[in-house]
């Protein structure tokens, strides 16, 4: 010990949910888990095996998949552990989990905002979409974005390691979380709290204007369209990217704007809000877009047609 603060080797994450309905919770993220991997990876296949299906905006459904497969898989097996009594987590791990959550978060939102912009300009400017959205244009935006969230999360990794620790090393949550992190530290220095409004406006709030801006633009357009035909058309691809942008956000933004207008909300239902909006749209993302988008579904089932047959 040297001034009043220790060197952490390793924090305790204490997960604020009722222990008895621990065991309960354990054996429902093993089965979210599972339906995970199996519908993100099978979204992945068929969109890799289906010459048809490899276009730009599959490209981006395949790309929300494998962020879906590395979202879930950074939180829900540690998240197993600590309602198992394995509580604790190596300092550099903690760190790492931080790091993959908020980079995979950013990278959500990003992609979100890509997603709109193809169907903005699908729907806007139907003409001009193949020379506009190729697959090496889509290939390079995807490359882009995994530059920038890097670039965004990169901050956070030098401020972490100035962080010292006197008071305690057990964080309160399910999973290592830099706001966290922050507070159990001796630093007071606001800059590590500022750093973060930055990060949240730059790598959530920016992309989520682009998209309700996007969204408005196709509605205006879908308005003027005069076959019932093509506004269904298009009121159907908007509602699968609406209902997946929604999964995601919606658990966030409650968990933001609730404390912000004086809600005060329970460690534990702050806990929930952030596991809900990590692994629920993971899970659901595969199984919307199979149900409501029929070159995937079909794909999917002729895959699986095809592997039953030759077994």
């Amino acid at each position: 010990m040297t001034n009043n603060t220790v060197t952490v080797t390793e924090f305790v994450l204490h997960c604020a949910i009722d222990t008895q309905q621990d065991k309960k919770m354990v054996y429902i993220f093993i089965f979210i888990y599972i339906v995970t991997i199996f519908g993100n990876l099978s979204v992945i296949l068929v969109i890799k095996m289906n010459r048809n299906l490899q276009t730009p905006m599959y490209l981006y459904i395949s790309t929300l998949a494998v962020i879906d497969l590395m979202n879930s898989t950074t939180l829900i097996p540690k998240l197993v552990a600590v309602m198992l009594d394995f509580p604790a987590t190596l300092f550099g791990l903690c760190v790492l989990q931080m790091f993959l959550m908020g980079y995979l978060e950013v990278s959500v939102t990003f992609l979100f905002a890509l997603m709109a912009c193809d169907r903005y300009v699908a729907i806007v400017y139907p003409l001009r979409y193949p020379s506009i959205v190729t697959n090496q244009a889509a290939g390079i935006t995807v490359l882009l974005l995994s530059f920038i969230s890097t670039i965004v999360l990169l901050p956070y990794l030098f401020l972490v390691a100035e962080l010292s620790f006197c008071r305690s090393n057990v964080l309160p949550y399910c999973f290592c979380d830099y706001v966290t992190m922050v507070r159990v530290s001796c630093n007071d220095d606001p800059k590590y709290l500022i750093t973060l409004s930055t990060m949240v406006t730059l790598g959530s709030v920016g992309p989520l204007a682009l998209i309700i801006f996007s969204y408005v633009k196709i509605a205006q357009t879908a308005l003027k369209i005069s076959s019932n035909d093509g506004k269904r058309k298009v009121y159907s691809t908007c509602v699968t990217h609406l209902m997946v942008v929604c999964l995601f956000y919606f658990p966030l933004l409650i968990s933001y704007v609730l404390p912000g207008v004086g809600v005060k909300l329970s460690t534990e239902s702050t806990n929930m809000l952030v596991i809900i909006a990590h692994i629920i749209p993971s899970m659901m993302n595969p199984i919307i877009y199979s149900f409501r988008n029929n070159e995937i579904k079909n794909s999917i089932y002729k895959m699986f047609r095809d592997v039953l047959s030759n077994g």
